[in-house]
This record gives C-alpha cells, structure tokens and sequence, in this order.
C-alpha cells in the first residue's frame, strides 16, 4: 500500500500523524462504506395531532382569537353590544310572535327568559360553526406561507365564540334577577353542558372545515342546513311540545339534550336525562372522528387551498 505520514500538521488541515492515501484509486484502498439508509415511516393519526407543539404556539392561539375579535367588531359604533342586541332582538320577536299569539308554554318560566336561554346557546353553537366551518379557506394566506398546527384555526374559532357566550350569559343572569327566578344547586351543570355544546360544535367545525377546503359546496350549503337545525331544535319552543311518539327519534338531534338540560340548570326543573346522555355520546364519538378527519387531510391544505 502507497501510504504517506507526516509528523506534522498537513496543509489540508489535517492533523499530525493521519495517514492519506496517495492512491485513492487502489485496488488496497478497500471498499467504500455504503450510504446511510433512510427509512420513511407514516406517522401515527393520533400522535399527529401533536398536542405538545399546539401548546408550544399557545401565543399564536391567543393572537388568532384577539384577532378575530378585533375585526369582527372594528369600526362599529356599537361594538361589543352586537353580542347582547342579537339574542335580544330575536328574544322580543319569538315573545310577540310565538309567546303572546300562539301561546307557546315554557315550563312555568317567563316565555321571554325562556327563549333569550335557548337563543344564546344556539347563537353560540350556529356561530362557531358557521365560522369554523370557514376557517380554514378564510386563512389560506397564512396556511399557504406559515407552518403551525392548523388545529390551532378552529380553536380559535370556538375561543372567539365562547368569549361571546360568556358576555350573554352575563345578561341572561340579569334577566333572571329581573324577573325573579333564582338560581338552584343545578346550576354547577350549567359549565358542565357548555363545554359539552363547545366540544360539539368544535367536532361539527373541524370536519366541515377539512372537508370544505376541497369541496366548497360545505361552505354555501352550511348557513342552509343550520338555519334548519334551528327549528329541529327546542331553541324557542320546549321538547315536550313534541309528540310522544316520535321523542325518541327527536332525541338523536344533540342539541335536544344539551338545551333542555341548560335551561333545568338554570331554573331548577327536573333533568330529562336520557337525552342528555345521547348528547353527550354523540359528541365523545364525534369529537375524535372529526379530528381524525382533519388531521387526515391536514397534508393537504396547503396545496388544495
């Protein structure tokens, strides 16, 4: 073998005492060490919805939420009270129309009260997904250019939504001091079924918002299929008023559970819990199909979008 040794440094920068081939084209050289092997394995759905790192862009989150806030609510001369006229307007038109003409009961509650409880937590839910369902496609810049968990976009969506419900709630207690309805030990489920109709209006929202970004038909028929889920709803009419007979099928709507177990929070009536209990099944089986769904096509977004 051809070899060469200097006793001192070598002026390539190698050390002292490093032997260099002079041939590197020798038979003796031996055989080259083979490439590194790189193995691509898929990752795992669930591990992929990377909680941790959500956490670490907890400041974007926050960002994205004032955000939100802050354009729906710039250059109004009434701001903030939008949150408290919406409910309150609809609230004295179902009072005229369906409280004083058809005289719908209300379980032995203030017609008024009764319908400003119901269309606060459907404007809520009707709201966050309405815009949850859009997120993705109304952000597509960012999409596009930044790298960040996408789950942080619906969040957000529901976050500015919740800040909203926690205003009206607000004046919902102010209405029950009015017309002189106090609160019951019931009430400590009153957070318990927010956060169920803030889980499920996050499931309805993360696969409309996956499924909308290739097929925009999601976002033109959702303002539809929502205004008709109102009146499938006991938002302003109470679920006794439904036939006996067909209370069972009517139960599977999730929202049924959800609002008549707000309302005996708030004014100490009897829970009716079955439907309850098929809301909140329905919201558990669906909170993680739709993040699967999301997290699924999350590859995806950024070039389909």
């Amino acid at each position: 073998m051809n070899f060469s040794t200097q006793e001192d440094t070598l002026a390539g920068g190698l050390p002292a005492g490093v032997a260099v081939n002079d041939n590197p084209g020798s038979k003796d050289a031996g055989p080259a060490s083979p490439p590194p092997t790189i193995v691509i394995e898929p990752t795992q759905k669930w591990a992929s919805l990377q909680l941790r790192e959500i956490w670490e862009h907890r400041e974007l989150l926050y960002f994205l939420v004032w955000r939100d806030l802050k354009v729906r609510y710039k250059q109004t001369a009434l701001g903030v009270v939008w949150v408290l006229l919406q409910p309150l307007l609809m609230t004295i038109v179902f009072t005229a129309v369906l409280g004083r003409l058809v005289r719908v009961p209300s379980e032995k509650v203030p017609y008024a009260l009764f319908a400003y409880s119901g269309l606060t937590l459907w404007i809520f839910f009707s709201g966050a997904v309405s815009i949850t369902g859009n997120c993705l496609v109304q952000n597509a810049n960012l999409i596009t250019k930044v790298y960040f968990p996408r789950l942080i976009v619906p969040l957000a969506s529901i976050l500015a939504r919740l800040v909203d419900l926690l205003v009206s709630l607000v004046i919902l207690g102010v209405l029950m001091f009015y017309y002189r309805v106090g609160f019951s030990s019931q009430i400590v489920m009153v957070p318990v079924l927010v956060l169920l109709l803030s889980a499920l209006a996050l499931a309805f929202g993360l696969w409309t918002s996956a499924v909308n970004v290739k097929y925009r038909d999601v976002g033109l028929a959702l303002p539809v299929l929502i205004q008709l889920w109102m009146f499938l709803s006991p938002v302003v009419y109470p679920a006794s008023q439904v036939p006996e007979k067909y209370r069972l099928f009517y139960s599977l709507n999730p929202l049924v559970g959800l609002l008549d177990g707000f309302r005996a929070a708030l004014f100490g009536t009897p829970f009716t819990w079955y439907p309850i209990l098929v809301s909140t099944i329905i919201t558990l089986v669906l909170l993680p199909y739709a993040a699967y769904v999301f997290v699924a096509r999350e590859k995806t977004f950024a070039d389909i979008i």
